[in-house]
């Protein structure tokens, strides 16, 4: 079981920047390979089936019905996007909806937060560069402000309930860590974003979508939640036999992982009521870094990478480096808080 399911992790790791094929049709692989891991594990069974139909409902119907809203109010939308970026200086603009988004996706859910992240990208003539690193720099800030309340994603739901927390338990935890992480990450985007002189702060008036185009970028994250759901379970024997009896410190680097896997299920996996806040902060801060290095790891990279067609490589090139950078800063932290 065990050499099976490392084939598995290398495949999803590795195929998707080697094979255009698979990068093209990266939701069926991705259902394809966590199939795969159910079966090699052994957890195959209906209540697991059952589970990976229900998980996907509520945020592909989130897609689908933000997708239409947004055709609706697309132009007064573009408009304040253009009067807003008219009065800051654009990269300032850009650092700030960075900042923003991160801060209220804890109250927006992170679904919402992706969302609007991607019609505001929609309407910027960005050049391809800067639209990228824009869209991860935002992602990262988005997976790690959500996290600060139970309803901002489900790794939080999951992590409140675990230990029997109040609601603002999560922001008294790891918000002194998490919140000058946004801030930075938007402050990285005043020096990481260089848009063409051509192209600064203009506005493009986009076509909009037809309802076919919204129905299957529905039907694609559909898809992709339910090969994260299907890829947590069957990884989970995996998991609990070698990750748990690890040290804080190596499980905050072994959580690197949650870049292909689903960091809400390798939460549930991981957290106990039984550990010291230390062990659940490392655990915490080293699945919400890692979740932004490749598309896999956190709903708002699935949304953005799919609406805008950002390709793993493209993603991986900038994503992992700023992720490996950040792990080893805030690995620093825990250390030196520890």
């Amino acid at each position: 079981m065990i050499v099976g399911l490392a084939i598995i992790l290398v495949f999803v790791l590795f195929l998707p920047f080697t094979i255009p094929y698979v990068e093209r049709n990266l939701e069926v692989f991705l259902f394809i390979m966590g199939i795969a891991s159910v079966v090699v594990s052994g957890v195959w069974n209906y209540e697991l089936v059952l589970k990976a139909l229900k998980d996907p409902i509520h945020i592909t119907l989130a897609v689908i019905f933000a997708g239409l809203i947004f055709n609706w109010v697309q132009k007064p939308f573009e408009k304040g996007i253009k009067r807003v970026s008219r009065i800051l200086p654009f990269r300032l603009f850009l650092a700030l909806i960075i900042i923003i988004l991160g801060i209220v996706s804890s109250v927006i859910t992170a679904i919402i937060a992706a969302l609007v992240l991607v019609a505001i990208v929609t309407v910027l003539r960005l050049d391809r560069k800067s639209e990228v690193r824009f869209v991860i720099l935002a992602c990262y800030s988005i997976g790690m402000g959500a996290v600060l309340t139970p309803i901002g994603e489900p790794l939080s739901t999951i992590a409140t309930s675990k230990l029997n927390a109040d609601f603002f338990y999560l922001l008294r935890l790891i918000g002194p860590e998490v919140i000058p992480g946004i801030i930075t990450f938007g402050m990285l985007a005043t020096i990481l974003i260089h848009p063409t002189q051509k192209n600064r702060g203009l506005i493009v008036k986009q076509k909009k979508e037809s309802i076919g185009d919204i129905l299957t970028r529905g039907y694609k994250v559909y898809l992709f939640v339910m090969a994260l759901t299907f890829l947590g379970a069957g990884f989970e024997p995996f998991i609990t036999r070698f990750l748990l009896v690890l040290h804080p410190y190596i499980l905050y680097w072994i959580n690197m992982i949650s870049a292909v896997l689903d960091n809400a299920t390798l939460a549930a996996a991981e957290i106990s009521i039984e550990m010291n806040e230390k062990t659940v902060k490392s655990i915490l801060l080293g699945l919400l870094i890692s979740g932004g290095m490749l598309i896999p790891g956190n709903i708002p990279n699935i949304i953005a990478a799919g609406k805008l067609n950002i390709k793993s490589v493209e993603w991986a090139r900038f994503g992992v480096p700023i992720g490996l950078i950040a792990m080893v800063i805030y690995f620093i932290v825990i250390v030196i808080a520890g």
